[in-house]
Order: structure tokens, then C-alpha cells, then sequence
């Protein structure tokens, strides 16, 4: 798998989130270099089971998908 990469607005938004979180929750500033380090840390360390989930959500989506393309299949005749 690949490192998980942002682009610069997603990862302007997500370090802003961070810091909006710290506020609200733990009533603490960090500033946009911790940030930016908890951002890389979790994208490295708990994004690749992120990312793993959506492959296997994908995967029993697209089973689902293909179950329904047998329900159209029409029935032979045998003579």
C-alpha cells in the first residue's frame, strides 16, 4: 500500500480540525507544527486500517453488485 497523501487544502482543513478539536475537547492550543506531526502520525500508523476497512467495505459492496448481475440472467430453455 501506499502512503496515504493529502493534498495541501485536505491537509490545511485536517490540521485546522486538530487544533479546532484540541480547543473544544481538551482546552489546549497546538500549534500548526504538532498538528501537522499528529496529522503524519495518523495517517502512518492508524490510516492504513482506515484504509483497509474501505477496501473491504468496497469489496462486500461490489459482491453485492455482482450477486445482483446473476439475478439477471435469463433462464434457458432445455428442449
Amino acid at each position: 500500500m501506499k502512503d496515504i497523501k493529502l493534498t495541501k487544502d485536505q491537509q490545511k482543513i485536517a490540521v485546522e480540525e486538530l487544533q479546532s478539536y484540541f480547543q473544544t475537547e481538551k482546552d489546549e492550543e497546538i500549534t500548526d507544527l504538532s498538528a501537522n506531526l499528529l496529522l503524519d502520525f495518523i495517517l502512518k500508523n492508524i490510516g492504513p486500517y482506515i484504509y483497509n476497512q474501505a477496501i473491504k467495505d468496497a469489496q462486500h459492496f461490489m459482491g453485492e453488485k455482482i450477486e445482483e448481475l446473476f439475478t439477471l440472467e435469463k433462464s434457458l430453455r432445455k428442449k
